[in-house]
């Protein structure tokens, strides 16, 4: 996969390292709703905090200490093991009764609540993310390129993680669908076909920073807003335009599928060439069955209260980013590392 281009290419990279510890990248989730602490929710919630442990490790440590299976533990999106993270998991109401006693190194329970509702997979709305750069070589264009995604959104693409260790998921995901689909692991399935979709989307997302498009209204756009994320064909450049400038709605990329809600005119263009490229259609994405059936995705998304501090050559980051954002994405921007691979870890989902 070839790197997407900078959006902050006039900035010279800032330098430094990612993630010397786990404090250095501290993620917190950002839940769709709190749970409502009322006495007739039949599901408990425990808002914890790990350091080297995955979310499932944790879910099936405390699944052991109550008594329960591992399905009965469940969460809203899978946090990185080498950070300090903190997120609602949730479990039957009743089993909390035998909490108490529930030790494991790097895990602390810090809260109890409960709810009506089970947690389930994408119920976040984002992730606060506090990040630690050191040794940076050049704080001011550090600051120069984090202010310029302040202004100008961050390019949604999705990290080098997406892609595997060896960067050669979405290959795989290429030649599964070409195939006709059938593999013999159905997670590794679900996982090569989600690659290359997201390959696509991130050729199509490069595509457009090369041509100074990324944050320009074109012609058959898919439009979505920003706040309630409808979606919309772009009709009149000139109506829409202003709206992206205030950052009321933006500009979408494809996850491409058969269900996906296609562009027209120049957008649809401009992702014909990608698949064209491929030597892929949409309709090569049916092979794929529900794993690949298509949606749109934002091609860009803002800081939530941005926050910037710099002591020396150590520089701290504060951001929110919606759910499905990869914070990878605003440190190679300013780092501009060699390989992508340099501040791979993962976006908190």
């Amino acid at each position: 996969m070839s790197p997407l281009p900078w959006l902050t290419a006039d900035v010279p990279g800032c330098g430094g390292s990612f993630k010397a510890s786990p404090e250095d990248f501290e993620v917190e989730e950002l839940p769709a709703y709190e749970p409502n602490g009322l006495p007739d929710g039949e599901h408990g919630y425990l808002w914890i905090e790990k350091r080297g442990r995955s979310t499932p490790e944790v879910a099936k440590l405390l699944a052991r200490h109550l008594g329960l299976t591992d399905r009965d533990v469940s969460w809203a999106g899978l946090k990185d093991k080498h950070a300090v993270t903190r997120q609602w998991l949730s479990l039957p109401w009743k089993a909390l009764a035998k909490l108490e006693g529930f030790t494991a190194p790097g895990v602390t329970v810090l809260k109890t609540s409960r709810h009506r509702n089970k947690l389930k997979t994408g119920h976040l709305r984002g992730n606060r993310f506090t990040l630690v750069v050191r040794g940076v070589r050049d704080v001011g264009a550090a600051r120069a390129a984090f202010e310029q995604l302040i202004a100008r959104g961050v390019p949604n693409a999705f990290g080098a993680q997406r892609f595997g260790a060896r960067g050669d998921n979405a290959d795989r995901g290429r030649q599964l669908l070409l195939a006709g689909g059938r593999h013999r692991d159905r997670f590794e399935r679900k996982l090569f076909l989600s690659a290359y979709q997201s390959a696509l989307f991130n050729r199509v997302l490069g595509l457009r920073l090369t041509r100074g498009l990324f944050a320009t209204v074109l012609r058959g756009d898919v439009l979505k807003k920003q706040e309630t994320g409808g979606e919309f064909i772009c009709d009149d450049v000139q109506v829409d335009q202003p709206r992206a400038d205030a950052f009321e709605i933006s500009p979408t990329g494809p996850m491409f599928g058969p269900e996906m809600r296609a562009p027209l005119h120049d957008a649809a263009a401009l992702e014909a060439e990608v698949l064209a490229a491929e030597g892929v259609t949409v309709e090569t994405f049916k092979a794929g069955g529900d794993e690949t059936r298509g949606t749109r995705r934002l091609l860009r998304v803002r800081l939530g209260e941005p926050s910037f501090e710099a002591s020396g050559d150590v520089v701290r980051l504060g951001f929110g980013l919606p759910s499905g954002s990869y914070a990878t994405v605003v440190l190679r921007e300013l780092i501009k590392p060699a390989d992508d691979a340099a501040v791979d870890a993962s976006a908190g989902e």
